[in-house]
């Protein structure tokens, strides 16, 4: 046991975080993303939702300093869905850099081949349509 730690970070997941280098990608996928058949490397954390295991994994996370650290998948309809406003000011709120353009989205193509090449996909159980998020890793300075 670990102090400081939250429960929901499991000791699977917090050595796949330790594991990622810089830019690295990590997906946190809601319950309908087809998580398994994208990657061999998945952590599955059902019963949380990603606002919760967003805010857990970016207390020990630095987001990369590229003006985009973080995508989601652009909506058919071109809609944000209400979550997104979540994301958004949990990763403002866990940024130390002055606001700016942090979170792209792209189209479903786009979103597939990133998480093709992401380091590890977590499987949540958030309800959320299109709740899925990239996080991409940026350097440990201290």
């Amino acid at each position: 046991m670990l102090k400081g730690i939250p429960a929901l970070l499991s000791p699977e997941l917090l050595k796949v975080l330790a594991e990622m280098g810089h830019r690295d990608e990590i997906l946190i996928a809601d319950r309908n993303f087809p998580s398994r058949s994208m990657t061999e490397n998945l952590i599955r954390l059902d019963g949380h939702g990603i606002p919760q295991i967003l805010e857990a994994i970016l207390k020990f996370f630095p987001l990369d300093e590229s003006v985009f650290p973080v995508t989601l998948e652009t909506v058919l309809k071109g809609e944000d869905p209400h979550i997104w406003d979540e994301y958004r000011q949990i990763v403002q709120n866990s940024d130390e850099r002055p606001k700016g353009e942090l979170i792209q989205t792209v189209n479903h193509a786009e979103f597939y081949e990133k998480v093709s090449n992401c380091y590890a996909v977590i499987a949540s159980g958030e309800k959320a349509l299109y709740g899925n998020i990239i996080l991409k890793k940026g350097l440990v300075l201290d």
